[in-house]
């Protein structure tokens, strides 16, 4: 039950770290910035479907690394400035973004150490 709901949850973020950089990529950012915002929301469904379709450790690990290298993208942006984009953390876009990503990668982590309590029957 656990293993379930914790699943559910990470589905979540990343459906909604996805919805996130599908919005951003609607706002024609210049550069390779943009394409990789959409490739960011294709990323976030395709491994939501996964993590909820299939019960293995590699969506888990999926949604850690999506989490890790978009949140490190971000703050690499609001820090020094990432592919000659300098955001500043104060837009809804980026709060629910940080919230999102850092969902999934505490949540891909806990689903990494949760074991399926199914028996599969011969």
């Amino acid at each position: 039950m656990v293993g379930w709901v914790l699943r559910i949850v990470v589905a979540a973020a990343l459906l909604g770290s996805a919805g996130v950089h599908y919005f951003l990529w609607t706002e024609d950012y210049p550069g390779i910035v943009g394409p990789l915002f959409l490739l960011d929301a294709i990323g976030g469904l395709v491994i939501a479907i996964a993590v909820l379709a299939w019960r293995h450790w590699l969506p888990a690990l999926g949604a850690v690394g999506f989490g890790v290298l978009t949140l490190g993208a971000y703050v690499l942006a609001a820090t020094v400035g990432f592919a000659g984009n300098h955001d500043q953390f104060n837009s809804q876009p980026e709060y629910w973004g940080v919230i999102t990503e850092a969902v999934c990668i505490v949540g891909g982590l806990a689903l990494l150490f949760v074991k399926d309590r199914r028996r599969v029957s011969a």
